[in-house]
């Protein structure tokens, strides 16, 4: 269990992390940024958020290991892989909810930074970053609590490598061996539910604000 536990943590931090970064810098640039085809984009972008999970694993798969064959990088059975995956899937709703919350930040604000001399870059980590701890704190909450509770795309893309299994794995494995000694499986939820409490009550004064600011304009 100490293992897999570490295992769940390894998978989970880089997997809230990284889709949030990248959600964080396309956010900005569809909502203060011109580009050509910027709400083409941004549709795209929402549309992919209907795309069900269950129906991309089996294609990912086959990406996974058409990569490998080719260039040598192995994703199949690697946490990478895990990553990335978790990153597809996470990225529609993060851009959606950021680009809410982004957008409604004062025009003003942003226009007196560029009058200042401050590139989009700067405007970016030193202002909108900042005011956008809210939403960030909400999306990650939502995110860590979906993969560390993810069971399917830890088994489709790591299998059942005993060095590599993951909490959730480790207890439906448990739930077949030790079906009787129902205080190993309760000790083993507890264990499961306690980082994702942690995380929950350490970012809650966020998680209301973080969702319902940018619902409502004008």
């Amino acid at each position: 269990m100490g293992e897999a536990f570490l295992n769940s943590l390894l998978v989970t931090i880089p997997a809230v992390v990284i889709p949030i970064t990248i959600a964080a810098f396309a956010a900005y640039a569809f909502a203060w940024l011109e580009f050509p085809g910027r709400r083409i984009f941004f549709v795209v972008v929402v549309a992919l958020m209907v795309v069900p999970l269950q129906m991309s694993l089996i294609p990912l798969l086959r990406l996974y290991v058409n990569i490998g064959d080719a260039t040598g990088i192995v994703l199949n059975g690697e946490f990478l892989g895990v990553w990335l995956a978790h990153t597809g899937f996470g990225l529609p709703l993060a851009i959606f909810l950021l680009y809410g919350y982004i957008s409604t930040l004062p025009r003003e604000i942003i226009e007196s930074a560029h009058v200042d001399g401050a590139s989009p870059l700067t405007t970016f980590t030193r202002l909108v970053l900042p005011l956008s701890v809210p939403v960030i704190a909400s999306f990650a909450i939502f995110q860590f609590l979906w993969v560390w509770n993810d069971l399917l795309v830890a088994l489709v893309f790591l299998g059942t490598n005993p060095e590599k299994t993951v909490l959730t794995a480790k207890l439906s494995a448990l739930v077949g061996e030790r079906g009787q000694d129902w205080q190993l499986l309760t000790a083993g939820a507890f264990v499961s539910m306690l980082i994702p409490l942690i995380v929950f009550f350490s970012l809650q004064r966020y998680f209301v604000r973080g969702l319902t600011a940018g619902s409502v304009k004008g």
